[in-house]
C-alpha cells in the first residue's frame, strides 16, 4: 500500500488534515499467518427504555490478547460488524499499533408488532437526531449489557470508561450517529470515524457545520470518508458536500480532523479498504488523551484565555439553582437539595448564607444589598437582609425573572400561563411605585441590560428568541423586538423550539451571555451567537459574571456550580452606566 500522506494546514487553525489515503486494501484487512484471532460473540437486546418497543441485535469482539485484570479500549460501531474489523484487530492488536480493544457492533431498533412483524424500523431515528438519546443509550443501557457477557472461556468483560480510551464509527446514517455521541459526550468517546455520514437535512443534521464553528473545540479526533458521487437521496442536499463542510468546519475549528475523498456513491468499498490506517490514525498518541484544537473563531479569541478551562466548585453541592453577584463581587447560590442559600466570596471560601431556605429558582442582589430570591410558579420576592433574615415583597407576583439596576430600580418578568403571550415585564420603582412596562411575551425566564443601561433584554424561554427594549429615562421599555436569536438542541424538555434561556449576563463589550441547554451561548451587539461554550454535563441554566474583578463567569450545569476565568470582565448587575463604543451594523 503506498505511504500515506499528512498534510498541516498551517494558520489559525492548525488542523491535522490526512487526506488522498489509497484504495488498495490495506494488508491488515484479511488475516495473517500467525495472528492470534479474537472471538465475536452475538446478542440481541430487547428492553430499552429510551427506545421502549424495539428489538436489536449486537455483537462482540473479544480479541485473544485481552485481560479483564485491565479494562480494555473500546470500538463501538452503529452498523453492526462491518469493515472487515475484527480481523483488522486481531492484527493491528498483535503488532500493538493500537492497544487491546474491544469490539462492539449494534444495530438499530426494530418495533416488532404481536405476530412477528416489523411495523417501524429506528434506523433514521435513532442515527440522524442531532441529540444526546443514542448516547444515553450507549451508556446506560448497553454497554451495561455488553459488561454482564462472557467470553467463552469466562473471561468477564471490561471495558474502560474514560472517553481517551474510545473510538465510535458507522456508516451513512451511522456515521453522523457516531459523530453525534462524541459531540454530545466527549467524555465517553474522543475518536470518530465516519463513513459517507449524512450531514445532509434529514433531521437537522445539514446543522453541524455552523455549530462546530461557533462552538468551542471539544477534544475530538475525527476522520471522515466520503465518495464525489455520493448522492443516495439529493432531497435531502448534497451528501459529498455536506462532508465537505463537515471537513472545513472541523479544520477551523482547530480539530484534529482526516478525510479521504474517493469517487465512489453511496458503499462503504473505500471506507473498508482504508480502515486499518484510520484506526491507527485514530490510536495514535494513545495512551495520551485527544486535546482541543484552537480555533479560528474571533468571538472565542476576544472572550477566552488560552488554557483556561471550566473548575467545579465544591462538588458537595449538587443541586444548585441560581447564581447571582453582589457589588465586591461574591457569588451567591441556592442549592435545593440542603434547602441553603451559600455565599462564594473572592477568595474561594463558601460560606452559608441562609440555612432553611425557601426553594428558589432566581436570585439578584438590590441595591440596598439585600439578596432577592424567588421559586418557579411561586408568589412574591423573598429578600435576605445581611444575616440571612427573610422579608417578602410582591407578594401577588409570580416572578421568573429579576434585574436589579444601580438606580434602585427592579424589573420584574412574570411568566404568562401555557404558551400563550401573556407574560409580562414589571418595574418597581425606587419610589414603591409599580407598573407593567411590557407585555405579550410567553414565557420571559430571565432579564439583563446592556452596560450604558440604554436597552433591557427578556429571554423567552419557550422559544428562540430574547427580546430587547429601549429603556426611557422613567425605565419605561420602548419598542420591543424579537432582536436575539439563539440556537436550539433537540436535548430538551419536549418543547418545540425552546432554547431553555434562563439566565443572562453581559461584558465590558456588550456582549450577551445566555444559559441555554445548549450551553452557554455569546451573542455580539447586534443579536447574532457567536459563541457557544459547553460543558459533557449538560445543558446551563444559570449563569453571572463575579470574582474580585469580575473577570469570572460562574456557571450552573447539571446542578453543580463552575468557574472559568474569562479575557473579557463582566458587568456587575449595579454598576453605573458607561458608554459603548459604536458598534456598527455588522
Amino acid at each position: 500500500m503506498a505511504a500515506l500522506s499528512l498534510v498541516v494546514a498551517h494558520g489559525f487553525s492548525l488542523a491535522q488534515d490526512q487526506s488522498n489515503l489509497s484504495y488498495p486494501s490495506d494488508p491488515d484487512t484479511q488475516v495473517q499467518p500467525g495472528v492470534p484471532q479474537g472471538e465475536v460473540l452475538h446478542f440481541t437486546l430487547d428492553d430499552s427504555k429510551i427506545y421502549p418497543g424495539t428489538q436489536r441485535e449486537y455483537w462482540v469482539y473479544v480479541p485473544a490478547q485481552y485481560d479483564p485484570a485491565q479494562p480494555a479500549c473500546l470500538f463501538f460501531d452503529l452498523d453492526g460488524v462491518q469493515f472487515n474489523a475484527p480481523v483488522v484487530f486481531d492484527n493491528l492488536i498483535h503488532k500493538k499499533e493500537i492497544p487491546v480493544t474491544i469490539g462492539v457492533f449494534v444495530g438499530s431498533g426494530t418495533v416488532i408488532d404481536s405476530a412477528g412483524f416489523p411495523v417501524r424500523y429506528n434506523r433514521s431515528f435513532e442515527f440522524d437526531a442531532v441529540n444526546d438519546d443514542f448516547v444515553r443509550f450507549i451508556e446506560t443501557e448497553l454497554l451495561p449489557d455488553v459488561e454482564l457477557k462472557k467470553a467463552s472461556d469466562g473471561r468477564p468483560i471490561r471495558i474502560s470508561k474514560n472517553g481517551k480510551d474510545r473510538a465510535i464509527a458507522g456508516c451513512s446514517s451511522g456515521g453522523i450517529g457516531a459523530f453525534t455521541a462524541a459531540w454530545e459526550r466527549p467524555d465517553l468517546f474522543s475518536r470518530v470515524y465516519s463513513c459517507i455520514g449524512t450531514f445532509v437535512g434529514m433531521r437537522g443534521g445539514d446543522r453541524y457545520p455552523v455549530l462546530i464553528r461557533k462552538t468551542e473545540p471539544k477534544p475530538i479526533r475525527v476522520f471522515l470518508q466520503d465518495g464525489s458521487k455520493d448522492t443516495w437521496n439529493p432531497l435531502f442536499g448534497s451528501w459529498f458536500k455536506g462532508n465537505l463542510d463537515m471537513e472545513a468546519a472541523l479544520s477551523f475549528a482547530g480539530y484534529e480532523v482526516g478525510h479521504a475523498w474517493g469517487e465512489g456513491g453511496h458503499d462503504g468499498v473505500q471506507g473498508t479498504a482504508i480502515f486499518p490506517d484510520v484506526i491507527r490514525w485514530l490510536w495514535r498518541g494513545w495512551p495520551n488523551p485527544v486535546g482541543g484544537g484552537q480555533s479560528g473563531n474571533d468571538m472565542q479569541r476576544s472572550i477566552l484565555i488560552p488554557g483556561e478551562t471550566w473548575v467545579s466548585i465544591d462538588s458537595s453541592y449538587r443541586s444548585v439553582k441560581a447564581v447571582a453577584a453582589d457589588r465586591q463581587g461574591d457569588v451567591y447560590f441556592s442549592d435545593s437539595l440542603s434547602r441553603s442559600v451559600c455565599r462564594l466570596d473572592s477568595a474561594g471560601t463558601v460560606v452559608p448564607f441562609v440555612a432553611d431556605a425557601a426553594p428558589c429558582d432566581g436570585l439578584a442582589v438590590a441595591k440596598d444589598g439585600r439578596l432577592l430570591a424567588f421559586g418557579s410558579g411561586k408568589t412574591g420576592i423573598t429578600a435576605y437582609g445581611p444575616e440571612g433574615k427573610p422579608s417578602q415583597m410582591l407578594k401577588k407576583i409570580r416572578p421568573s425573572g429579576l434585574f436589579a439596576v444601580g438606580d434602585g430600580n427592579l424589573y420584574v418578568a412574570e411568566a404568562g400561563a401555557g404558551r400563550e403571550p401573556g407574560g409580562t415585564i414589571g418595574l418597581l420603582r425606587a419610589d414603591g411605585d409599580w407598573g407593567k412596562v411590557a407585555d405579550g411575551l410567553n414565557a420571559p425566564s430571565a432579564l439583563a441590560m446592556s452596560p450604558d443601561r440604554k436597552l433591557l433584554f427578556a429571554c423567552d424561554r419557550q422559544s428562540h428568541w430574547i427580546y430587547g427594549y429601549l429603556v426611557g429615562p422613567d425605565g419605561s421599555l420602548r419598542y420591543g423586538q424579537r432582536f436575539y436569536w439563539l440556537h436550539v438542541s433537540e436535548s430538551n424538555d419536549g418543547t418545540p423550539d425552546s432554547s431553555g434561556a434562563s439566565a443572562m449576563a453581559v461584558d465590558r463589550d456588550g456582549n450577551l451571555y445566555v444559559a441555554t441547554r445548549m450551553g452557554v451561548q455569546v451573542a455580539d451587539r447586534n443579536g447574532r451567537v457567536r459563541a457557544i461554550l459547553t460543558l459533557p454535563e449538560g445543558g446551563v441554566t444559570s449563569l453571572c459574571f463575579g470574582g474580585a474583578d469580575f473577570d469570572t463567569l460562574y456557571i450552573v450545569c447539571d446542578g453543580r456550580l463552575y468557574k472559568r476565568k474569562m479575557k473579557l470582565p463582566g458587568v456587575p448587575p449595579l454598576a453605573e452606566p458607561f458608554e459603548l463604543s459604536p458598534g456598527g451594523a455588522g
